[in-house]
């Protein structure tokens, strides 16, 4: 009990009527009770999983705004959004979208994550109307 009383950083146990040891936390400071114990819980209930073991697992954590420029005429540019980036460049440069066999290979200009789908559609939405490709243009 000693250990875990010195990994918890200055929350100390506080015995309670269960017979197998102690059933709540507090801090020797009162003031830093509820912080503590809440980064406490934070840190415990974190999931740790990289992009990739997620991308196996069926579901992303980014979305992807990407702006493609030919290769065969570097005047032609595309802007797409998708999940998998890498999967949906291999699909432009292997004329499998119908939209940009003509110009292929592609290369990636640029790409931009968003967490949040929505955002990532209203910015490539954006990116297309004519302000957004100069915007592209100049910035990007």
């Amino acid at each position: 009990m000693a250990q875990l009383g010195a990994r918890l950083d200055g929350i100390e146990e506080v015995e309670g009527s269960n017979p197998f040891g102690s059933t709540s936390l507090r801090s020797r400071k009162r003031s830093e009770g509820c912080r503590a114990v809440a980064e406490w819980r934070r840190r415990a209930t974190t999931v740790r999983a990289t992009a990739r073991q997620a991308s196996l697992r069926g579901f992303y954590f980014m979305t992807y705004v990407y702006i493609l420029r030919s290769l065969k005429a570097p005047e032609h540019f595309y802007v797409g959004v998708t999940k998998d980036l890498r999967e949906r460049l291999k699909k432009h440069n292997a004329e499998e979208v119908t939209h940009t066999a003509k110009h292929a290979p592609w290369t990636l200009k640029t790409y931009i994550a968003f967490t949040d789908e929505k955002q990532a559609g209203a910015f490539e939405k954006y990116l297309k109307s004519a302000s957004g490709r100069a915007f592209a243009k100049k910035r990007l």
